[in-house]
């Protein structure tokens, strides 16, 4: 029986409401199957998402179909299709930071023979939208469309640069002050550390994310004071402050002729 005080729900109501549901449960398969990075079961899929294990293979199959999602060789198991990889190669044609970015990486790496990144905010998270490897011997590898808490990076301190306390608490949790080594940072101390970069126009830091690695970031501004993008580089630990300085000084250049309108 229906409340008398509660307004009716119309049929055209019920169906949008039906199909933002499906919406929001696609969003959250791809963002999933992005998370995990691999070809997952149909079953750890539905727990994934936390729906119906029915409702995640109709959405599935639905996807199939439309050539967003593919069945693994063995049939059991899905991941992202081809037609995902031809829109994000739209994308990349279409933005012009990203395009132009990629080459200046591309280049920055070749020239130094350090591993370089460019990195961008992507759902409250440090994403690395493109990595080009070093040419050392032994290789620092990164992962492109790898997500990162943000105060675990030099980029993070960057990326957050004018933004107000209040914006970057509710971008980051106690978790993400939690180093992988089980460390805890201070939010004060990260706040601090984001005045620091802004003011000095590049951020470095080093043994966070592991033990062996230090961190160097400049800006990409898309217009005066506003933060778009970084240019990185990793490089090991023990680089000396003279190749260090070398290396920033070379990175800034590059991050500013990056920059929109330079």
């Amino acid at each position: 029986m229906q409340d008398g005080n509660a307004p009716a729900v119309s049929a055209d109501e019920k169906i949008s409401g039906s199909r933002e549901k499906g919406l929001n449960r696609v969003l959250e398969i791809l963002e999933f199957l992005h998370t995990t990075q691999r070809a997952t079961g149909i079953g750890d899929l539905a727990k994934g998402v936390n729906a119906p294990r029915s409702t995640t293979y109709t959405l599935v199959r639905s996807l199939v179909d439309a050539g967003l999602l593919e069945m693994a060789g063995d049939g059991n198991r899905v991941y992202f299709g081809k037609k995902l990889y031809l829109y994000g190669m739209d994308y990349v044609r279409g933005n012009d930071l990203l395009r132009r970015g990629r080459q200046e990486v591309d280049n920055l790496s070749r020239e130094t023979g350090e591993t370089s990144e460019l990195c961008m905010l992507q759902s409250g998270r440090y994403t690395i939208v493109h990595s080009s490897p070093g040419t050392r011997p032994f290789r620092i590898s990164s992962a492109t469309g790898l997500q990162i808490p943000l105060p675990w990076t030099a980029s993070g301190r960057l990326l957050l640069a004018g933004l107000d306390r209040a914006t970057i608490e509710g971008m980051v949790s106690e978790d993400d002050l939690v180093l992988p080594d089980g460390r805890k940072l201070e939010l004060d101390g990260f706040i601090a550390d984001i005045a620091t970069a802004r003011s000095t126009g590049h951020c470095v830091t080093s043994g966070l994310v592991d033990a062996y690695t230090k961190c160097l970031a400049a800006p990409v501004f898309s217009a005066p004071g506003k933060v778009e993008a970084t240019m990185c580089l990793v490089v090991p630990i023990d680089t000396s402050k003279d190749k260090t300085d070398d290396l920033m000084t070379l990175l800034r250049q590059r991050a500013a002729r990056l920059s929109m309108g330079a």
